[in-house]
């Protein structure tokens, strides 16, 4: 293990976009993180995110856990650009040849997702838990840990995109057409999803329309990245202007998503060392 966090940590060290986007990702994540301590100007008027709510316990998990996830993008490039730049570069024929199996180069690039995935759900979960007890109007301990399990799905949904682009990237070499796979499967998946919640809508009363939103199994939250995104819902509606609105929040734990992403991540790992093995480089 330690032998190919050494080869991945050398074959990244002299690679700017990698030491770019690292500085960048942890920078805007901490930056981000401490948002709601600064008044924001919108539309004219002034909002502290903070008297919003959105530091109080138990909220503050899916706060953090859902603003933080719009940053995994940053990552995302790292893990595609360091792995297109090893076929790019001859890297990873020349790797076989000295001696690399293709189960140790998924094993790299694993070690490498791991580390990354560890490493900012560890920051996000000290600096949250150091944020609530700062801010956080309420104290009670039951209450502090009540949504913690917001940082699991986020540790989950970060692996399983970093497992999605590795299977991208893996599948198509170059990094612009794994962005461009990317982005049609995150619009197909849109079109999907939109098409299945109009045909089960149809025709029905607001209230039952309620209720099959709130209740109903819909086939497009399984897939690859509706699942991900179910994992951590927006949290608008726990901000205390939209309690006062009357928006209610409702919650259910996307149990199906999780075991989703899970069979997802093992699709796409199994994806990648078969295509390794079979295609000739």
């Amino acid at each position: 293990m330690m032998k190919l966090l050494k080869l991945e940590y050398y074959k990244n060290l002299n690679y700017t976009p990698f030491k770019v986007f690292t500085i960048l990702y942890f920078a805007i994540l901490i930056t981000f993180l401490f948002i709601g301590l600064v008044d924001l100007k919108v539309f004219g008027k002034t909002i502290n995110l903070k008297e919003q709510g959105i530091y109080n316990f138990p909220e503050i998990w899916n706060f953090t856990t859902y603003i933080v996830a719009l940053l995994k993008i940053f990552l995302g490039l790292i893990i595609v650009f360091s792995i297109c730049q090893e076929f790019t570069n001859r890297m990873f024929k020349q790797n076989t040849i000295d001696g690399l199996s293709r189960e140790e180069f998924i094993g790299s690039k694993l070690l490498t997702i791991g580390v990354f995935t560890v490493i900012s759900t560890l920051l996000v979960f000290v600096i949250t838990l150091f944020i609530g007890k700062s801010y956080s109007t309420v104290t009670d301990s039951k209450m502090i840990y009540k949504e913690i399990f917001f940082i699991g799905n986020y540790f989950v949904k970060l692996l399983s995109f970093f497992c999605f682009l590795m299977f991208l990237s893996i599948l198509l070499r170059k990094s612009v057409f794994v962005f461009l796979a990317f982005f049609v499967i995150w619009v197909g998946e849109a079109i999907i999803s939109g098409i299945e919640t109009f045909t089960k809508l149809d025709g029905l009363m607001a209230d039952q329309r309620n209720e099959v939103i709130q209740n109903g199994f819909f086939f497009s939250k399984l897939l690859p990245l509706e699942s991900m995104a179910s994992l951590i819902p927006n949290p608008i509606l726990r901000l205390n202007l939209a309690k006062t609105l009357g928006l209610k929040y409702d919650f259910t734990y996307p149990t199906e998503s999780l075991v989703a992403c899970l069979v997802w991540c093992g699709i796409f790992i199994l994806g990648s060392y078969l295509i390794l093995k079979k295609r000739d480089w």
